[in-house]
């Protein structure tokens, strides 16, 4: 269990942890459809980014009837011997198919049989029909036709918010198996291009046509959830732009002002294009809810038609989607990318850099891959990468400070700024589950204690004794400080400083600036104690004298205690023997503190490390108490080159 919880505290684990939960709620909001409207937003998007327009289809023209030609008719909708007579008309120039996308189920008098000759003479000629559904009812097939006269169905595809994406192959009107108007346009074109649909070799059931194979639209491709699928259905590209078409109105053609050679050989489809028919439609091509931005049935239908025939023709495949679970991964692997990528911490502005980059990325990847036909999801990796990496990035952060206020908390108050900045930089190597990890260190330990504190704290009532005394740590601590080294611990009237400790020295160099440091130290604490007496003097105070003993060697640093109360120490021979010097006055009267207010002993080691850069007195070799090995003692006198002692 111990070892679970902190694998959980690893950076690694908690990032990738935050990944994979916010990845599979990301997964699970596309699944209900909460982020349909957005992906389907991003089709159209990048279906604006590709379209272009390379100039009008040969293959295709459009003959529209406008509210002016509406108006010149005088009459709506057009009579069976004006029909007839606009049919015979580009019969005669030659076309390869004539497609009508209006409505004749009854007849329009007069020229009932003049229309009927029109479609008995001309198997060419495709009509529409409306197979409808339980919000729109059907329109039948036109009255004038006969058996070997085809007719498709019209009826259109329109996604949640008005908009049209899917184009349709076949339907099933409960009767038969109907192919759409667009359909028998291209295959009446592909005929005499010898190509004939046929089933796939692969799936019987896919219909291939010319050089490529049409896959029929499932519920849940691409941004889709749930989608209605019936039918044969293909996503439309749109790839030809808005104006990819000859455009022919009546009135020209009708007057003679067409010209016919663009009509020959091509598919020619007549519609309306007047917007009191209402018949129009948003595609991913309209930039904004206006009319204008919308397209006329006739077009769509072109449009329809020009996909089929690139797909046949040039092997231009319909765009493609990868199965669910190729799409979970793909939005798991950003999510746990973003999560990864979070423990590279650089600051604020590369943190935002980072995850911009990342979403341009991401953005680029999934354009290219759609203009190559693949529609893959850009909303759920997009959702997944920021987010774990916006939630990682929290709380790495905050777990940062609450460990930084952690560390900060049993050393902030005790040493100085750069120490601590150091400490927080090599956290790694010295935090273990939250907690500073014991080590061995080799160190120097500096103790202090005031000489007759006793007597003094008799003579004062309890407050002033506080201040006085807490003026003097104050005053000491800040010099333990200002020399690098950390206040371990208050005792009574004296202090414990350690210089070396918390970040573990590498070498000798090291090792000897922390002895010089703790020298120095001490001998800034004498000249101190000797600036607070003439303070204390001054208001009526005791005045006090100082011992200091330092020892400079291996020990164990680390935390005691529980989570309650935490204590960072050190222990081991080297402090008590700091502790035995601060203390040893045997041989050492009473006479040397009153000349100079302060003693400090050092040990045979300590003096090693100092290179000689202080001056210093050998006081003898002893037994301390305690202790079963001798040790040398030394007395420091002043720093190296100084003409008299330092005003202790």
């Amino acid at each position: 269990m111990k070892k679970a919880l902190k694998m959980i505290d690893s950076p690694l684990t908690a990032s990738l942890l935050i990944a994979l939960s916010v990845s599979l709620l990301i997964i699970a909001l596309r699944n209900r459809g909460c982020l349909e409207f957005l992906e389907l937003s991003s089709y159209d998007q990048y279906i604006r980014f590709y379209s272009r327009s390379n100039g009008p289809d040969p293959r295709i023209v459009l003959v529209t009837i406008s509210e002016t030609d509406i108006r010149r008719l005088g009459k709506w909708p057009l009579t069976d011997s004006s029909l007839a007579s606009i049919l015979e008309l580009l019969v005669s120039y030659k076309p390869r198919a004539i497609g009508l996308d209006i409505y004749r189920d009854v007849p329009v008098p007069p020229g009932e049989k003049q229309l009927r000759a029109v479609f008995a003479g001309h198997n060419h000629i495709v009509t529409v029909k409306k197979i409808g559904d339980e919000n729109s009812p059907g329109i039948s097939a036109p009255y004038m036709l006969r058996d070997s006269n085809p007719v498709g169905f019209n009826d259109i595809l329109v996604d949640t918010g008005g908009i049209v994406r899917r184009g349709l192959l076949f339907l099933d009107d409960k009767e038969a198996i109907i192919p759409s108007f667009s359909l028998i346009l291209t295959l009446l074109y592909l005929e005499q291009e010898g190509i004939h649909p046929c089933p796939d070799e692969k799936d019987q059931q896919h219909l291939r046509l010319g050089k490529t194979t049409f896959i029929p639209f499932e519920s849940n491709d691409g941004g889709y959830v749930g989608a209605d699928a019936r039918g044969y259905q293909f996503l439309l590209d749109f790839r030809n732009g808005r104006i990819p078409f000859h455009n022919t109105p009546l009135r020209e053609l009708i007057s003679g002002k067409a010209d016919p050679d663009i009509f020959e050989g091509s598919i020619v489809i007549i519609g309306t294009a007047a917007e009191s028919l209402h018949d129009l439609f948003y595609t991913p091509l309209s930039k904004g809810k206006g009319s204008h931005q919308k397209m006329y049935g006739v077009e769509l239908h072109a449009h329809m038609v020009n996909q089929l025939l690139r797909s046949a023709l040039e092997e231009n495949k319909p765009i493609q989607s990868l199965s669910d679970w190729y799409e979970w991964t793909w939005v798991l692997l950003w999510g746990l990318l973003g999560g990864i990528l979070s423990l590279w911490r650089p600051p604020f502005h590369g943190s935002v850099l980072m995850i911009l980059s990342g979403l341009i990325f991401m953005v680029s990847i999934t354009f290219l891959l759609f203009v190559s036909g693949w529609w893959i999801p850009v909303i759920p990796p997009v959702l997944a990468w920021f987010t774990s990496s916006a939630l990682s990035n929290t709380f790495l952060s905050h777990r940062e400070k609450v460990q930084k206020a952690s560390l900060m908390a049993l050393f902030s108050r005790h040493v100085s700024e750069d120490v601590a900045n150091a400490l927080w930089q090599q956290k790694d190597q010295f935090m273990d589950g939250g907690r500073p990890r014991a080590q061995r260190l080799f160190a120097t330990v500096l103790f202090t204690d005031l000489k007759g504190f006793t007597s003094i704290s008799e003579k004062l009532d309890p407050e002033t004794l506080m201040n006085w005394l807490n003026e003097y740590m104050e005053a000491m601590s800040q010099i333990v400080n200002m020399h690098r080294g950390v206040v371990n611990k208050y005792l009574g009237d004296g202090m414990m400083a350690v210089f070396g400790v918390p970040v573990a020295r590498k070498d000798r160099a090291e090792i000897s600036r922390d002895v010089l440091n703790a020298v120095n130290c001490a001998l800034a604490m004498s000249v101190e104690l000797k600036k607070l007496n003439m303070r204390w003097q001054s208001r009526n105070l005791p005045l006090t004298r100082m011992r200091i003993g330092i020892f400079t060697g291996p020990l164990v640093a680390g935390c005691i205690g529980g989570d309650l109360r935490m204590e960072y120490t050190v222990i081991g021979d080297t402090v008590n023997i700091a502790s035995r010097l601060e203390g040893y006055h045997k041989e050492i009267t009473d006479s040397d503190l009153e000349e100079s207010g302060c003693r400090i002993f050092i040990g045979e080691s300590t003096l090693n490390y100092l290179e000689n850069r202080i001056e210093t007195e050998m006081i003898g070799t002893t037994i301390l108490k305690g202790k079963r090995e001798p040790i040398t003692i030394h007395r420091v006198v002043r720093k190296k080159g100084a003409d008299v002692d330092p005003p202790f």
